[in-house]
């Protein structure tokens, strides 16, 4: 296979999850067979490639960005494809089919707490396979895939890598990209199933404390909901341990913690927000990614792609949708100077 070296590609092809939310905010979340009432309502983003690919575009980054995926033949596809094409998002990869609709979700998000509870319709992104990527004609430089266990076809078992995720990110590190994962946040015992096989073929893992607490089976909330720093860390070794080549990233509402291959430890506390300031925390994940993305491909220092990472969360908690309170880098960096990071939250065995 003809490959060529990362170093001399330039941009960012994500695939995966293709999805329209449809964000509701309501007064409180019911209880069975109670009411609640929903006082707006605001269409977005959703989905790993569409979040990062929008955020990335809205955040000013001038290499290349390109969408790979599948979504149905029907309004929600065409909107989604218009959206692309209006930020000059590359969709040659992202095809429609007739045999799925478009996928959707209901986000319910209360109003006083920011909490979000989804309602999801897996749609057209469970019929595809990432076979009609040919990753040796992309000149991207990373490939971003997820979200990993809500990928039904990619979630698949594959005999020799383990699932056929597994096997689609071994075609993009054979052909000379740098490859990142993102996962669902689910209640489920699948994690080491399916999460675990693909972190062979992974050079950056970003994933949120809970995932990454149910991938390596560490407690990284402890009983009071306090963050268990010391966990955490080990959560991040294990992770390098199952396979992760180069990164391994960890997000969470405190703020985002950063290991190598090296063994090198890097810490960064979120912004100090008020509460009347977060309007939805639907999103923040990958708008964190997005930021972390934006410095790997740019050959930043780590402590700097982590600051940028917890700025571009801070922008997105400002809109209950999931990429429109994003706007320019320069924009997002200004709110550290308005909301202060947090205390430090580094820690040592």
């Amino acid at each position: 296979m003809k490959t060529t070296n990362a170093s001399s590609r330039k941009g960012l092809l994500a695939g995966g999850n293709w999805i329209i939310d449809q964000v509701k905010l309501i007064d409180v979340y019911p209880q069975p067979e109670q009411l609640a009432n929903i006082q707006s309502e605001a269409p977005g983003t959703g989905g790993a490639p569409y979040n990062v690919l929008v955020n990335l575009a809205k955040l000013g980054a001038s290499f290349p960005l390109s969408g790979a995926g599948l979504v149905g033949k029907d309004a929600l596809g065409q909107q989604i494809l218009y959206h692309c094409k209006k930020l000059k998002i590359d969709t040659k990869s992202l095809s429609s089919t007739d045999k799925a609709s478009t996928s959707y979700t209901d986000v319910m998000t209360e109003v006083g707490t920011g909490r979000r509870t989804f309602f999801h319709n897996r749609g057209a992104n469970a019929l595809w396979t990432g076979a009609d990527i040919d990753f040796t004609k992309t000149k991207a430089r990373i490939f971003h895939l997820g979200y990993l266990l809500l990928l039904d076809a990619l979630d698949e078992t594959d005999g020799p890598y383990g699932t056929k995720a597994a096997r689609l990110l071994a075609r993009a590190q054979q052909a000379g990209l740098k490859t990142s994962v993102d996962v669902v946040s689910e209640n489920s015992d699948r994690f080491s199933k399916i999460v675990s096989p693909t972190l062979k073929y992974v050079d950056y893992c970003i994933l949120n404390e809970i995932e990454a607490g149910k991938t390596t089976g560490f407690k990284i909330r402890q009983a009071d909901g306090k963050l268990d720093t010391v966990a955490l860390r080990h959560a991040a070794g294990t992770l390098l341990q199952l396979g992760v080549k180069e990164l391994v990233m960890i997000h969470f509402p405190e703020g985002g913690f950063a290991r190598t291959r090296k063994g090198e430890d890097f810490w960064q506390s979120s912004l100090n927000l008020p509460p009347k300031y977060i309007a939805g925390m639907a999103g923040a994940g990958d708008a964190f990614c997005a930021g972390a993305l934006f410095g790997l491909h740019e050959g930043w220092e780590l402590p700097k792609c982590l600051f940028t990472s917890v700025c571009a969360a801070a922008a997105s908690l400002s809109h209950p949708t999931c990429t429109e309170g994003v706007g320019s880098l320069s924009s997002a960096l200004a709110l550290a100077k308005k909301y202060k990071p947090r205390a430090s939250l580094e820690s040592s065995d």
